[in-house]
This record gives C-alpha cells, structure tokens and sequence, in this order.
C-alpha cells in the first residue's frame, strides 16, 4: 500500500513538473513573440484608447520607387512615411553595399523628424509582410529604442479588419530620443564567412531560392552565394495571409537548417533589407542572430570573395 502511493506519489510529482516546464515555455515563447510582434487588433486597441505609439510606413520593394505615393494614398493614422533608402541606409557604396548602415547621427535626425521619442513605444510596418519594414525594426532597436514591434500582418492585416486609413502626409512634433548604435550584432565579411565555414556556427541566406542558387541575379555583380551559407528565404517565415508563422514552426525551420538557441547565427541578403526580417522571425524564435549589413551586395562587389552555386552547402556547391 506504502510503496503504491509513493509510486503515485512521484507520478504526480513529475506529471506536475513537467506541466509547469510546459507553461513556462509556453510564456517565454509569447514573450519572445510579443516583443518582436503586434496584432492589427492590438494596435486598434492602443490608438482608440489614446496611447498610440509613434507609427512608421515603410513602404519599399526592388523595382518599386513609389513608396510614398502608396503612403500618401492610404496609410494607418498617424503614421510617418520613412524612405529606406535615403533614411534607414547610406549612400551606396561596393565596399559596403547598396544599403550601408546609416550614421548613428543622420539616423538619431531622422528618427527624430519621425517624432521617436524616448519612453513610447514604435511600431513599424509596410505592405509587404514586414518584409522592407524590417530594416526600421532592426536599425531602431540596434540604435537602442528598446519597444519597436512589426505590425503582424503588415498594411494587409489592418485592412482586412476593416480599419480606418488616411491619406495625405502626415506632421508629427519632433521626437526627443537619442541614439547610441551598437544593441544588436553585426557581421563584418571576415565573420560571415567564418560562420558559412560551419565552425560553431551558421550562415542563413535570406534572399530567394533562385538567387541563392545563382540562376538569375536581377541587381548585384555576380550570381551566388556565400560558400557554405545555407538558403532560407525570409518569404518563408510568413503564413499564406502574411503573418509570422506560429513560433512552433519557426523553431521547426530554423532547427532543420541548423540554427537554434545554442549556435551562433548570422543572416544576409540582397543587401541587409529582408535579413532584417529573417532576424526578426528567429527571434520570435527565440534565437539571436547577427546581421551581415553588406549582404550579397557588397560580398559580390569584391573579386577576392568567392562565390558558390548550387543548392545544396554541404555537397553541391561549385565556387569560383
């Protein structure tokens, strides 16, 4: 009789264990998703309760130089037009790619043109699954703005649920808030390809497939990829209707190319736009990862890098 109702006992015992390793998992994962994210329904409820916080569009896509004409002919109210590439990147360069960093200073100026100011939350978006709007996400809280979330969904989500928009411009009072730069990590070349090298690490390339294979190269100097790098297009973190896929399945993807909470990660792109995006889905993940700024653009622009093609990094790969 003793011994059964200890057995029980320690069944119990465990059964409730592990129940609340389960229930705490579940809350870090919400955290982590919460910090990164915000639903069209949370973010109606902050503007009618008055608390909005300081909305930035950024509407950007290769090939699409009307950014603001879309912004003006309907956006979320309130919301602050932000040109990525003259404000969220420096002039292009082939040492330093087509979207270089912007200096701390010029992007502290411009987020206080856009009305930033210490102490409120930011929340970006664009219409393209936050995929552009990334860059703003990265860049504000690499500059140390601590609360900036992606609209989850983007400019779809809202419309969808039948929010109000506006047009027109839109003329906030100037932000207060100083930059400091340096609160997220960063890949020089020299560290990209040490982490595509495999040793301890892992180097995820966000642009398509087919870039990544070096079939088609639409706008920098050579086809391919870094050798060693492994190909995770950032449109693959999205559901069907534009969101950030379940956390579940993120932690899925990512841990079938071989990034988890225990590997060193770093991501590029084109040039540092939509690997902001694939920064931002392993960290509702819950994995850090270091942007690699210069991306393909200025990895390609210099003959003494060498690039691969093919789809497959650890057995295919033919590298000039």
């Amino acid at each position: 009789m003793t011994g059964r109702v200890d057995t029980n006992t320690d069944t119990n015992t465990d059964t409730n264990a592990d129940s609340a390793t389960a229930t705490a998992t579940a809350t870090e994962a919400e955290q982590a998703r919460r910090a990164v994210l915000i639903s069209a329904d949370e973010l109606a409820e902050l503007v009618r309760g008055g608390t909005a916080p300081t909305l930035l569009d950024v509407r950007w896509a290769l090939g699409d130089p009307d950014g603001r004409a879309h912004y003006l002919a309907g956006h979320l109210p309130g919301a602050v037009y932000v040109d990525l590439d003259t404000e969220l990147a420096a002039p292009a360069t082939s040492a330093a790619g087509r979207h270089p960093l912007p200096r701390l200073a010029d992007l502290g100026a411009a987020a206080r043109r856009w009305g930033v100011s210490t102490g409120r939350p930011v929340v970006v978006y664009d219409n393209s699954g936050g995929t552009a709007a990334a860059r703003a996400w990265w860049l504000l809280r690499w500059a140390g703005v601590p609360d900036v979330r992606l609209l989850d969904g983007a400019l779809g989500a809202w419309r969808e649920r039948g929010f109000e928009l506006a047009t027109g411009d839109e003329r906030p009072a100037p932000g207060d808030i100083e930059l400091t730069g340096g609160h997220l990590p960063v890949l020089t070349a020299d560290g990209a390809a040490a982490l595509a090298e495999g040793t301890g690490g892992v180097l995820l390339d966000a642009r398509a497939g087919e870039r990544y294979r070096g079939e088609v190269e639409p706008v920098d100097p050579r086809a391919g990829h870094i050798p060693g790098a492994r190909s995770a297009p950032t449109a693959a973190n999205l559901s069907a209707g534009g969101t950030i896929l379940p956390t579940d399945e993120l932690r899925d993807r990512f841990g079938r190319l071989g990034a988890d909470r225990a590997t060193e990660v770093g991501v590029y792109c084109g040039s540092g736009v939509t690997a902001a995006h694939e920064v931002a889905a392993l960290a509702v993940a819950g994995i850090a990862a270091a942007l690699y700024p210069g991306s393909w653009s200025a990895w390609s622009a210099d003959p003494t890098r060498p690039a691969a093609t093919g789809a497959d990094p650890l057995t295919s790969e033919d590298v000039t």
